[in-house]
């Protein structure tokens, strides 16, 4: 199931953000609010950023009065975060120390398929408080206009059939699965957002994706020629599905070892 739902051994991909970590930064769509802002309660303000890329989640935690240290495997995203003045430690989550350390949550934005899914759920439940949470969110942009089939028929002149959407996380029977077997119950919330994009912003966000980005600089240009044929002056109207799957323990991680590996929550 892990392959259903994790990309950490594609290198190549999980490594290609850091070259346009500056448009990341800037093209990204953030998060609604409406699930960033549930999350934060007075009595749950000390968070973890895992996999924060240049920060955009924790940048939406710290405005909701939490508590938050981003962790990111690469050094390009990082130095954007650390930037802003966000604390950041560099490091991928599977080899982060957490120094004896404890959270009240524990987030991964659109970052849980780049690690081992097993593993980071035993680190979660080791480092979390009683009454922590994990939450794991996607933002799940599709167009309206012009339609998803119209862009994936230039996508599929430039990818393969299985490259078409940009790393799709979201197989949410896969992911509730792994987290229920993991020893957590799993909610679900969403968020729906209508956007318009104008055609420049839509083709940069477009690129800051790594089935895009791990083209050819050349083939990559062509892409962006051809989305703007198609696209046009009129832009981009989109829809954001969002979601948070938000995780609990079923029992407290009160014997666990951060620095062993946690509990055998998964058989």
């Amino acid at each position: 199931m892990a392959d259903d739902i994790s990309y950490h051994t594609d290198r190549t991909r999980a490594d290609s953000f850091g070259g346009a970590a500056r448009d990341y930064d800037r093209y990204r769509h953030r998060y609604p609010r409406e699930l960033i802002a549930g999350l934060v309660r007075p009595e749950r303000t000390s968070a973890l950023d895992v996999g924060a890329g240049t920060g955009i989640a924790t940048q939406q935690l710290l405005a909701e009065g939490a508590e938050v240290l981003a962790v990111e495997p690469d050094p390009r995203m990082a130095q954007v975060a650390r930037s802003k003045g966000l604390t950041v430690e560099l490091a991928t989550f599977e080899n982060w120390d957490p120094a004896g350390r404890e959270f009240d949550l524990v987030v991964f934005g659109s970052s849980f398929h780049w690690v081992e899914p097993r593993q980071a759920l035993r680190k979660v439940a080791a480092i979390l408080r009683p009454g922590g949470v994990l939450v794991l969110m996607w933002n799940r942009i599709s167009p309206v206009s012009p339609t998803q089939s119209a862009l994936d028929a230039v996508y599929s002149e430039f990818l393969e059939t299985t490259d078409l959407r940009a790393v799709d996380p979201n197989r949410e029977a896969a992911v509730s699965t792994m987290i229920e077997q993991g020893g957590f119950t799993v909610a679900r919330r969403t968020a729906v957002e209508r956007h318009h994009y104008d055609t420049g912003h839509w083709i940069n966000m477009a690129c800051t994706y790594s089935n895009v980005l791990t083209l050819p600089d050349s083939t990559r240009a062509r892409l962006r020629t051809r989305l703007a044929q198609c696209i046009g002056t009129d832009g981009v109207d989109a829809e954001n599905d969002a979601i948070a799957l938000v995780c609990t323990p079923r029992r407290e991680p009160r014997e666990a070892n951060p620095c062993g590996g946690g509990p055998t929550l998964l058989q």
